[in-house]
């Protein structure tokens, strides 16, 4: 199944957060509490301009959309949020 890639990423983000390493996800959640979490926020939205800009102009959505979509699932991992919270709120919205 595709949607199998959404767990693997939740998974490797969960891992970077409590084992860091030295790689870009690592580094955003390693900093200061408010600092870090200021700095996921930026980062959603900017990503979420980005995806504005390239639905306007027909061009990267797909690209554009998978930023966001990254980078959102990175602060809900930096929050603590798990995936499983994610999707019973989509089922539960469903339903």
């Amino acid at each position: 199944m595709r949607d199998k890639i959404i767990r693997e990423v939740y998974q490797v983000l969960e891992e970077r957060r409590d084992y860091p390493i030295d790689s870009y996800t690592s580094d955003i959640m390693r900093d200061d509490e408010k600092w870090a979490e200021d700095k996921i926020l930026e980062k959603i939205g900017e990503e979420a301009t980005e995806l504005v800009i390239a639905s306007k102009n027909d061009e990267n959505i797909v690209y554009e959309a998978t930023d966001l979509i990254f980078h959102t699932m990175l602060l809900l991992v930096y929050k603590g949020v798990e995936l499983d919270e994610l999707f019973k709120e989509f089922e539960r919205r469903r339903s």
